[in-house]
């Protein structure tokens, strides 16, 4: 078929007509792919690893954490109760109660169990509102002082690049952590930045521990 006749095919109506429908096949099937594609938020894998529920599994409560009690269909139990320095928490009906050391899982069956003389079946739910207990301070001249979550491998290192670096005239050489001991007593752990980043006297840059505060002058 020479150029001619081609031409003349193409400028037919319904040659257009057939062109149109393939072009409009294709950019639909493209458009199906592309939207059948699923987001990462709206993931079900991912959205599980990043419920509260998820995060709170294997936590382990301690004092001053603030914790959302719900037993349902009962509102007068349920509320919102700050763990004790002892680390027990106090409930109608149930009294006392050591939420300390325990997961909010282990709490929950504990509380329902002490539940049962009252109320049948009870279904009880524990979140950890706030993890107060978990968290350290970052003090003094450093870009964001502030309150920090503590994970089991946060080192003063780790601290003080989390609450930004220092400000200009940071006293790098003096940088201490302030520690409360058990018995209400405070300790001092010196820290020399400049040492530490030269590979010196390494074993200053410790693990932080619940409540620990770094001060930087």
């Amino acid at each position: 078929m020479n150029s001619q006749k081609l031409k003349t095919l193409t400028n037919m109506p319904h040659a257009r007509l057939i062109l149109a429908c393939s072009c409009f096949l294709l950019c639909s099937t493209l458009w199906g792919q592309a939207s059948g594609a699923v987001p990462d938020s709206q993931n079900p894998a991912n959205a599980a690893m990043n419920s509260p529920s998820s995060l709170h599994d294997d936590y382990i409560i301690g004092p001053e954490d603030v914790l959302s009690i719900n037993v349902w269909k009962e509102p007068e139990i349920s509320r919102s109760v700050p763990v004790r320095l002892d680390g027990a928490i106090s409930l109608p009906l149930v009294g006392e109660v050591q939420a300390g050391g325990r997961t909010p899982l282990q709490l929950e069956k504990e509380i329902a169990k002490k539940l049962q003389n009252y109320i049948s079946e009870p279904e009880v739910a524990v979140m950890v509102q706030e993890m107060k207990s978990k968290r350290f301070n970052v003090l003094g001249q450093v870009n964001r002082p502030g309150s920090y979550l503590l994970t089991n491998s946060t080192t003063v290192l780790d601290a003080i690049a989390l609450a930004g670096g220092f400000r200009d005239f940071a006293k790098q050489k003096a940088i201490y952590v302030l520690r409360r001991n058990q018995d209400g007593t405070e300790t001092r752990l010196p820290f020399n930045y400049k040492e530490v980043v030269k590979g010196k006297n390494t074993d200053q840059n410790v693990k932080l521990e619940p409540r620990d505060s770094v001060v930087v002058p």
